[in-house]
């Protein structure tokens, strides 16, 4: 049909499926003979999923893919620096490119490219072609670039969000419309594409002058009226480039094309065509999945040679389907799928609660998956509802299983050493089993899997993970449970949809374990997540569960001598500045500190108000008084509503003790993060907050025990830098801080005072993170050029330090990661960055084997510990950085001292020799703060 009124053209930004489907994948290599082929594979899957998808009353006439063609185009013949920072393509994915057009042109959909031209310019001439001629557009892409051709029958669709982009949306990402876009991109620029803007001026910021002006020639013809006068002077200076880059971004609506919108015209595949790509492919899943679609017998594969690819194939799996699942609703059902557990030997298993904390969340039902594919649900406490929105409190819907009848069935597996039990945040899961009195073992966690292979490079979400290994998105929560006041607890979802959701999640984790659990070996990561990971979830779960007891009447009194020192330092505060004003108001201090006394560095924002952040008063505080008292006032401030205030209402009213929550894969270097609460960020460098620890009180009858390596990094540092000054030290016994500050300053021992220790403490510890003068000025609170006098000596008296750093990164740029002592992988994609991130992740890469190193220690410390202590009358409640905390009986705390101690000391070994020794203090007593 010819393309006119009531025609629905799709246009496909074919590189972005590209990219996508090569970083959504592994690597994976045709077996016949090796040619790279992951791209190709997710390619042609993301195609097929549009193909079957786009059914229906609107559904396409008419649809295209959009591909890029050469690299040169008109706009390096306008400016030869466009583009220039891009990286090479990845040599495994070059000779996939023409691949993947074959695959296009496979499945009978329009492929398109021209010489010169960039396929963003054929998506906006096709667009324009379509709106004239009376039709719809629909750009599958997230581009922002695309963003300029929104409006007047074009949308925008981004296809792994579902997410359609309108007018509002354009508005949303740049603060204008679809028509002032390119406008708002020629100021801001685009250091990907090399578009050089205008110096200074972001998305934001552009957006307010081009609602402000009209549009960008009128904002250059009257730039001098910018009251801002930076800004003015940047768009006075740089109106030539901003032009230039307006020209670099606008769209080309009048691209010569050799097509016209008639030959894209929607068809059917041609199944011999198709399958016999296919089959050259050798994709024999996504093969049958079409011939079977198409009523045609599927082709005959070969077989592979023996020789196998650098990483296996995906297996082989029918598509993920949630109208497949099944609902358990009687215990012969039950009693199948527990036959087929036993029969495979592992099982993927997840719960569906009321709530996040596991504490307090009442079990709502259990999914399992032991062959993708083939999921089911057990519902067992949706509340019955009269469809109106109104549950019962205590009548259950129909259709559901005896939650302990379910328990009992399920739990010889569940506990079963046979039957390996697979799981995404499996911590999550065990602790609420073990509510219900189900220890689940033995586990593997598919987030563990990822964290141990990817740390630094993407999160470890089982959503993040089923887009990016099985191009799948999978059901959002939201749409079950909905947001805001709204938001309903996941006992008042339908069990129809319960079940689709809730099986997808055990379906999708099996799936995800059968594809990343052999790479481990492959990546060469299966000791790290075999002794550092896996076998830390049951020893986290029972400190949780454990928890600490938190004294309430501690903390009320502590909030209410809070609230005192805090008068009494606005008091002091209101003197200094000669009047009083509010201390928490960001934008009255700015006021005082800018205006009234004129102190230097005050830099307004958006709103016109100062920045008083906690930088820009460490940076005053070296020079006046007045910022000192306000960062400790806020110092206070924090104390009280962050932790006296806030943890009492942290307390579990049935235990009496506060459990937080420790996430295993949140920091890159194995460091553990403590949540709801933090128990981690207690200060410890004030006296208010060492007073916090007081109310961390022993149970009746019970001991607290603080167990803590001393200078556990600086030890390590010794080692791996090999300083030896720093490890005689170390193993004399010295006090490392004295024989630092003795080595810079030619102090004699004997003759140290404590402010040149304190200095020398400050660099120690300062260097390890990569601290600048202007950092340890803050810190020591003493000017820059002293500061950075320190540290420049610091380097001179211990050269091996600064040849730890060089050699660091130059091993981090070469290869894309760091590693600890144990082997530990930290990725490091940004290395290579330009600009503001380069010297954080300099620093980041300097610092992960050393902090990544101390957390492997502790991790096999804790892993040691439960074993070493099980005969003793003691529990290990709390892990906080370098320190463990125990509860024990009174009397047994020098038997519990002596055992935790040789376990701590002894963690690095036999794996790593250190050639220094570790140590731990040790302390005891009622509270925290007197064991610490």
């Amino acid at each position: 049909m010819g393309f006119g009124k009531g025609c629905h053209l799709h246009l496909i930004d074919g590189s972005a499926f590209i990219f996508r489907a090569y970083h959504a994948l592994p690597p994976l290599t045709r077996k016949s003979d090796g040619v790279p082929i992951g791209a190709v594979s997710g390619f042609c899957n993301m195609l097929h999923r549009y193909v079957e998808g786009n059914t229906g009353p609107d559904a396409p006439t008419h649809v295209a893919v959009i591909f890029d063609k050469g690299s040169h185009t008109f706009r390096n013949d306008m400016y030869d620096l466009y583009k220039a920072n891009r990286e090479a393509m990845p040599e495994d994915l070059r000779p996939q490119i023409p691949l993947t057009r074959r695959a296009t042109e496979a499945f009978n959909v329009a492929c398109k490219e021209l010489e010169g031209y960039e396929a963003d310019d054929i998506i906006a001439t096709l667009s324009c072609q379509a709106r004239a001629a009376g039709g719809r557009v629909t750009i599958i892409s997230s581009d922002k670039d695309l963003m300029q051709l929104v409006g007047d029958g074009v949308e925008m669709l981004d296809a792994m969000k579902n997410l359609r982009i309108d007018r509002d949306g354009v508005f949303e990402k740049f603060g204008v419309y679809p028509d002032r876009v390119v406008d708002v991109q020629a100021l801001a620029g685009d250091s990907v594409d090399n578009v050089p803007g205008a110096p200074g001026i972001g998305i934001k910021t552009a957006a307010l002058l081009i609602n402000e002006y009209g549009d960008l020639e009128t904002l250059l013809d009257r730039a001098e009226e910018v009251k801002q006068p930076k800004r003015r002077q940047t768009l006075v200076e740089n109106r030539a480039q901003i032009e230039l880059s307006k020209r670099l971004v606008q769209l080309d609506c009048e691209t010569p094309l050799d097509f016209t919108l008639d030959d894209l015209e929607v068809k059917a595949p041609e199944a011999e065509v198709l399958l016999g790509f296919l089959a050259e492919m050798e994709f024999r899943t996504l093969s049958k999945r079409i011939s079977d679609s198409l009523g045609v017998e599927a082709p005959e594969i070969p077989e592979a040679p023996a020789t196998a690819p650098d990483l296996p194939d995906a297996p082989e799996a029918p598509a993920i389907d949630p109208e497949a699942y099944e609902c358990v609703a009687d215990m012969a059902a039950l009693e199948v799928w527990i036959a087929r557990i036993r029969e495979r030997g592992y099982v993927a298993v997840d719960t569906e609660t009321t709530g996040l904390n596991e504490m307090t969340a009442d079990l709502v039902g259990i999914s399992l998956a032991c062959e993708a594919g083939q999921a089911c649900y057990i519902p067992l406490a949706h509340r019955a509802g009269d469809g109106e929105g109104l549950f019962s409190d205590d009548a259950l819907a129909a259709g559901q299983l005896p939650l302990n009848a379910v328990l009992d069935a399920l739990k010889p597996v569940l506990e079963d050493d046979a039957v390996l039990k697979i799981g995404q945040n499996m911590k999550y899961d065990a602790k609420i089993f073990a509510r219900y009195g189900v220890q689940v073992a033995p586990i593997d966690d598919t987030m563990l899997i990822s964290y141990a292979q990817h740390a630094g490079e993407h999160g470890h979400g089982m959503d993040a993970l089923a887009e990016r290994y099985l191009s799948h998105t999978p059901i959002p929560i939201k749409s079950l449970l909905g947001s805001g006041k709204s938001m309903i607890t996941f006992d008042k979802v339908k069990i129809a949809d319960a079940v689709k959701y809730a099986a997808e999640d055990a379906d999708i984790t099996l799936r995800l374990w059968q594809v990343m659990k052999p790479q481990l070996h492959l990546r060469k990561v299966t000791t790290v997540y075999e002794t550092l990971e896996r076998p830390l979830v049951p020893v986290l779960a029972r400190m949780e569960m454990a928890g600490i007891k938190v004294d309430r009447n501690t903390l009320s009194r502590m909030s209410n001598a809070f609230s005192q020192t805090m008068a009494r330092l606005e008091a002091e505060i209101h003197e200094l500045a000669g009047e009083t004003f509010n201390v928490g108001s960001p934008k009255q201090l700015g006021e005082i500190l800018f205006d009234k006394m004129s102190l230097p560095g005050g830099k307004r924002g958006k709103t016109g108000a100062y920045g008083t952040g906690a930088d820009v008063l460490e940076d005053l505080a070296t020079e006046h008084e007045l910022p000192r008292r306000i960062l400790d006032w806020r110092q206070v401030s924090k104390l009280k509503s962050t932790y006296t205030d806030a943890l009492q209402e942290h307390i579990n009213p049935e235990t009496g003790r506060v459990h937080t929550s420790y996430s295993i894969a949140g920091a890159n270097t194995g460091r553990l993060a403590s949540t709801d609460p933090n128990l981690q960020n207690i200060p410890v460098r004030t006296e208010e907050g060492r007073r916090i620890r007081e109310a961390f009180v022993a149970d009746s009858g019970k001991v607290l025990l603080s167990l803590d390596y001393s200078q556990i990094e600086l030890r390590i540092l010794a080692h791996i830098a090999g300083i030896e000054a720093l490890k005689e030290a170390f193993r004399d016994g010295q006090d490392i801080h004295a024989a630092t500050a003795s080595e810079m300053f030619n102090v004699p021992m004997a003759e140290m005072t404590p402010d040149v220790r304190r200095q020398a403490k400050a660099i120690n510890f300062g260097v390890i993170y990569g601290i600048s003068g202007f950092g340890l000025a803050r810190n020591l609170r003493i000017p820059r050029a002293e500061a950075q006098g320190f540290i420049d000596r610091y380097f001179e008296r211990f050269p091996g330090i600064r040849e730890y750093m060089d050699d660091t990164v130059a091993f981090a740029k070469e290869h894309g990661f760091v590693q600890t002592l144990f082997g530990r992988r930290i990725n490091t994609p940004e290395i290579n960055a330009k600009g503001p991130h380069a010297g954080f992740a300099r620093r980041a890469a300097i610092n992960a084997p050393i902090q990544g190193t101390a957390a492997d220690v502790i991790r096999r410390a804790m892993i040691r510990m439960d074993d070493a202590i099980a005969h003793l009358p003691a529990r290990m409640l709390l892990q906080v950085h370098d320190e463990l905390l125990f509860e024990v009986d009174q009397g047994a705390e020098d038997a519990v001292i002596k055992v935790a101690r040789e376990v701590m000391e002894g963690a690095a070994d036999p794996a790593v020799k250190l050639a220094v020794p570790l140590v731990v203090d040790a302390g005891k007593g009622a509270n925290w703060a007197e064991a610490h």
